[in-house]
């Protein structure tokens, strides 16, 4: 036990959670300061939370980020999940190398690669820049996060269980939305968060793919940044670091269920 706590490794823990959280503990404090400058604390105050609320610009941008990020990653986990299933339960098919690198491409691309290639895709074929094309663009590049993680799960499913399934009398379609589905539904749930998050994060594709009337909450941040931070947008970012936490939670929460309602079905069996 002494090697394994020592205070080396007790300091390295402490610095590296220090490195990572610290910036964000800061930030969720000043976002209660009175003063404008987001440097100097001049006391507790909630005037930020008010001024956002106020500003309608501000309102657009997150309202554009929220309905981007709630359709790209349902479009991107009913995809993902399909692309899944074929390179799991499909050993061969012609084209299997090219359609494998394709899904998985978006992994390793840069995104200003990635945004790039999507503007001169949209412009090729004179697609007005706005809301559907940052909503695909988003698509493209969760995809395959969610590829990746539902693959993961599939990998180890027992396909007994939907064979049993189907000579009970159910079709390939019936088994898998009635034994396959709810078994990885804890991936495929984990895999619509990523997407989620991922979309409401992106600020380099969103800016190559947007237009008028399609400025996301991470570019309107950091266009205001630009010109200097503001406890306002100090609100801004405690507000979307308390809604992603909320989503780990329940996450979090969700599996630990699963698998406590797993354990009680085998318990019973036995």
């Amino acid at each position: 036990m002494t090697g394994r706590w020592s205070w080396f490794n007790i300091s390295s823990v402490v610095f590296g959670f220090a490195f990572l959280y610290l910036p964000i503990v800061l930030l969720v404090i000043y976002s209660f300061n009175e003063s404008r400058l987001v440097t100097v604390w001049a006391g507790f105050s909630t005037k930020w939370y008010g001024e956002l609320f106020r500003d309608q610009s501000m309102l657009n941008a997150a309202w554009v980020t929220l309905r981007v990020g709630l359709l790209s990653a349902t479009v991107a986990t009913v995809l993902g999940t399909l692309a899944a299933v074929s390179l799991v339960r499909i050993s061969r098919f012609r084209g299997r190398t090219l359609f494998t690198g394709m899904v998985y491409a978006p992994l390793v691309m840069p995104d200003v690669i990635t945004g790039l290639s999507l503007l001169l895709l949209f412009v090729s074929i004179n697609f007005d820049r706005g809301f559907w094309t940052v909503t695909l663009a988003h698509i493209t590049f969760s995809l395959c996060f969610v590829a990746v993680v539902v693959q993961s799960r599939l990998v180890t499913f027992d396909l007994s269980l939907e064979e049993a399934a189907q000579d009970l009398g159910c079709t390939p379609f019936q088994a898998f939305m009635k034994v396959t589905l709810p078994v990885i539904l804890p991936a495929v749930v984990s895999g619509w968060m990523l997407a989620f998050t991922l979309s409401l994060d992106d600020l380099v594709i969103a800016s190559f793919t947007s237009g008028p009337g399609a400025t996301t909450l991470p570019m309107k941040i950091y266009s205001q940044v630009r010109l200097g931070v503001t406890p306002k947008i100090n609100a801004v970012c405690t507000i979307l670091i308390a809604l992603v936490t909320t989503g780990v939670l329940i996450a979090s929460i969700m599996n630990k269920r699963r698998a406590m309602l797993d354990a009680r079905a085998a318990r019973e069996m036995s």
